[in-house]
This record gives C-alpha cells, sequence and structure tokens, in this order.
C-alpha cells in the first residue's frame, strides 16, 4: 500500500533582485538548475515532490476488478442448452429463466436465439431469433420446435452454428453487435472437434467479436461441496471446462439446483452494459485508501458511496478497460453482497 507524503527539496541558486533567468534542463530529477545573468545574491527555493512512498500496512488486501464493457448497437444471444433425456426436471428453470432475460433486456437492440448443445443439430438450426416484442410464449415456441440430440458439447455446438451455419449470418451481427452465449448443461462440457481444450474455446470465443464486446454465463453443475442439489452430483457431471471459460470471460456461473435462476440471469444480462458504478466485494478499512488503477495506471475520477460501499465512477471507463480498485478490509466484517454494478 502507498501513502503520500510531501518531500521538501531546498535549492541554493544564484538570483539578482530583478533577474533574468531560464531553468535549465537537469539529468536528476531531485535538481533543478536556474541560470541567472547579472548581478547575483544567493536565495534559497523550495521545490516541492508529491510522491507515493511505500509503507508497511496491517490488514488483508484485496482487489475488485472487471473488463468494462464496450458499448456496442445491441446484443446477439445464444442460449446453448443440453437437450440429453436427464435435462427434462429443470424445464421449469429453463423457461423461467429465459423469461427473466427476456425482461431484463432492453426495450431494443437484442435478438435471442436458442439452439442444442448437439453440434450436428447446431449446424442446421434455421429458426428466426427471438426479438423485442416477443414473450415467454415466443420462447416457448421456440423450444418446442428446436433439434434435440443427446451430446453434450456446448463449445462445438457454438463453433458450428457461428462459423459453419449459413443461417446465422441472417441474424447475427458481427461486426457491431456484442455478443452473449449461455451454457445449460447437468454435465460437464465434452468437445472433442474444434475446443479439445479450454483454451481452444477461449481463443476462438475472444476473437470473434472486438474486444470487451464478448460474455458468457453457465448454468451447470458446481462442485458437490457447494453444490445446491438434494443429491450431490458425480464429480464427473460437475461442469468445470464451462466454469473455467465463463471466468476466463469474467461472467455468471449459476448452479444449475438453484430453483431460481432469475439473479443470475440478471446479472448475466447486465454484464452486457458499460459499468457506470461497482459495489465492493468488502467493506474497506475506513483508515485506508482506496486506489483504483485502470489499465495499470491510477485513476482518480470516482467517488466511494459508503452508504451503499459502491464505487461510482465521475468517467466511465472506456470498453476493453482493465478496472481493479484495491483497499485494507477487514475479513470479520461481512455485508449484503447485493447488486455487484450497473
Amino acid at each position: 500500500m502507498f501513502n503520500k507524503v510531501i518531500v521538501a527539496l531546498s535549492f541554493m541558486v544564484a538570483a539578482c533582485f530583478q533577474p533574468d533567468y531560464a531553468i535549465v534542463e537537469s539529468q536528476n530529477p531531485e535538481k533543478i538548475y536556474i541560470e541567472v545573468e547579472g548581478p547575483t545574491t544567493v536565495v534559497e527555493v523550495p521545490v516541492y515532490i508529491e510522491v507515493e512512498v511505500p509503507v508497511p500496512v496491517e490488514g488483508d488486501i484485496w482487489v475488485d476488478s472487471f473488463t468494462q464493457s464496450k458499448a456496442s448497437d445491441g446484443v446477439d444471444i445464444l442460449w446453448i442448452i443440453d437437450t440429453s433425456g436427464s435435462m427434462y426436471r429443470y424445464d421449469a428453470q429453463l423457461l423461467a429463466g429465459i423469461e427473466t432475460m427476456l425482461n431484463a433486456l432492453p426495450a431494443s437492440g437484442w435478438r435471442l436465439n436458442i439452439i442444442s448443445s448437439h453440434p450436428s443439430c447446431a449446424a442446421n438450426e434455421n429458426r428466426f431469433p427471438l426479438v423485442p416484442g416477443d414473450d415467454i410464449a415466443d420462447a416457448m415456441d421456440m423450444l418446442s420446435m428446436m433439434c434435440t440430440g443427446g451430446m453434450e458439447r456446448g463449445f462445438d455446438a457454438a463453433y458450428e452454428y457461428i462459423v459453419n451455419n449459413p443461417y446465422a449470418a441472417t441474424w447475427m451481427r458481427p461486426g457491431t453487435s456484442a455478443l452473449l452465449i449461455v451454457f445449460v448443461s447437468d454435465e460437464e462440457e465434452q468437445s472433442m472437434i474444434y475446443h479439445p481444450y479450454v483454451s481452444d474455446f477461449t481463443f476462438w470465443y475472444s476473437m470473434i467479436r472486438s474486444i470487451g464486446s464478448t460474455y458468457l454465463a453457465s448454468v451447470i453443475n458446481m462442485d458437490p461441496s457447494i453444490s445446491m442439489c438434494e443429491r450431490a452430483p458425480n464429480l464427473i457431471d460437475v461442469g468445470e471446462r464451462y466454469i473455467e471459460a465463463t471466468n476466463y470471460f469474467s461472467g455468471v456461473v449459476v448452479d444449475i439446483c438453484n430453483p431460481d435462476w432469475s439473479a443470475g440471469v440478471t446479472d448475466a444480462s447486465n454484464n452486457i452494459e458499460p459499468k457506470e458504478s461497482l459495489k465492493l466485494t468488502h467493506i474497506p478499512d475506513p483508515t485506508s485508501a482506496i486506489r483504483v488503477f485502470i489499465n495499470g495506471s491510477l485513476n482518480h475520477d470516482w467517488y466511494y458511496g459508503s452508504s451503499d460501499n459502491t464505487i461510482y465512477f465521475t468517467v466511465i471507463p472506456d470498453g476493453g478497460s482493465l478496472v481493479e480498485i484495491g483497499y485494507l478490509y477487514d475479513p470479520t466484517i461481512t455485508q449484503d453482497t447485493g447488486d455487484t454494478g450497473q
């Protein structure tokens, strides 16, 4: 942690009572040379340099961070659903989650389609997306007509649809819009053709839109130690690959056994809009300073709201910027997490 101190440096210079003078460049940043002409007298010129110097600190340091969303001309949304036989038990949550997203999206500018995680189905789907004005009844019709299959290969299905399915180009807007993919599966991601490694998928996905315009969310089985399922899932069914990819894009992960997906789906919808504020994870130590960095540079265009423990930006960070907020905190003090920014 750094504290600001004022360092006073005094320099002896020659000066006249009515001097002509000029500052001469110095190789030493702590010295200033002044060249004087005419009768001289010696005077002392104080120079104050404001610097940040490291000082010992006590307590835990936490850094909240996010990559700023890039303002865009709308958003294309693709729900990629596991359509294997075991997924029927989540039909109610699935429909409620889609309805929540439809209600959370802005009044215009979005398009939403739903496809199977079975790659051959994804390669041949040709249904027009949901658009503003459509509702959950339209989403139910879409689900009832979609191709289904038993493969849980969400990454490869995304590739098949976006790259190899000509119909995708009739409604997706790669040049102007953001892209959000929501994966839903009760089994691990099993792609083998295009994306055998998670890094294969994250590299491809990050390149198909401009920086700051690709987003992920996943509704999957969590580790048994934190799963909300009445019967803990087998380790082989935990969506580790989905989680890794989603975390890479700072996305939202929802436990598929959560009876209500609405909070996570709402967060995923909000993530596509540039953040004007961020609620901190912990309550900062009031005796220490908060530091905000944008792309590694110290930033002062913000203020802290103690009533809701939120950083508010007076100048909105540019799209694609890495925003990091560091502060000391007391880990014994907890808070209501609430909203994570807007």
